[in-house]
């Protein structure tokens, strides 16, 4: 198997991170050079269509291309130890979780970025830096809703750690791009779960 990923980018960190939680081995990793456009070639579109990383070659051939769907494949192969849910009822919990971190807080995140960042001024045509302010201006709104609630729980999705808490890091690691750090933010709950994050020995550099 090969993933075919961007290290600095949140999706496929997303994914690296899953993979190192879940201590697999044997999947090569190849690194596509978005600069430089390398996910925008011809022979990347033929592994995804979209043109976007990160991206699992299966053995047979195929390609998923969507991080959600390349953990679920991964949790499917690799169950323990769990982070996706052990039955229907505790899925249906922390992929609530996670799709909120996903479109509130990550998606916010990645917006602001690309459209504001020059460096990002390539990979974003055209930017609309207007929108990216306003998608910056929010995020302390909605840090604020998961800064009360990690002061209720330790986790996203509650008493364990899941996947949910791998989508907000990268969100908030992605932020730093933009110059926003949470304990600077005085946003003490997040830093504490961030710290927390950073002891289990499985965040990507």
């Amino acid at each position: 198997m090969r993933l075919y990923s961007s290290s600095r980018a949140p999706n496929p960190r997303r994914v690296q991170m899953f993979i190192a939680e879940k201590g697999i081995t044997g999947i090569e990793t190849v690194e596509i050079d978005l600069v430089a456009q390398g996910h925008r070639s011809a022979e990347f579109a033929v592994r995804n269509p979209f043109q976007r990383v990160p991206v699992l070659e299966l053995d047979d051939g195929r390609h998923l291309s969507e991080s959600r769907a390349i953990c679920t494949w991964l949790e499917a192969r690799h169950p323990e130890p769990n982070l996706m849910g052990r039955d229907g009822i505790e899925r249906a919990f922390i992929e609530e979780a996670d799709r909120r971190a996903e479109f509130t807080l990550l998606l916010t995140v990645a917006m602001w970025i690309r459209h504001t960042h020059p460096g990002l001024a390539a990979l974003e045509q055209p930017q609309f830096p207007d929108y990216g302010r306003a998608m910056g201006e929010r995020l302390p709104k909605i840090l604020a809703w998961y800064e009360e609630l990690l002061g209720r729980q330790p986790w996203l999705a509650g008493e364990r750690f899941t996947i949910a808490d791998i989508t907000a890091m990268v969100a908030i690691d992605f932020a730093r791009v933009g110059g926003f750090k949470p304990a600077a933010a005085g946003f003490t709950n997040i830093t504490a779960w961030r710290e927390r994050l950073q002891q289990r020995g499985t965040v990507p550099a």
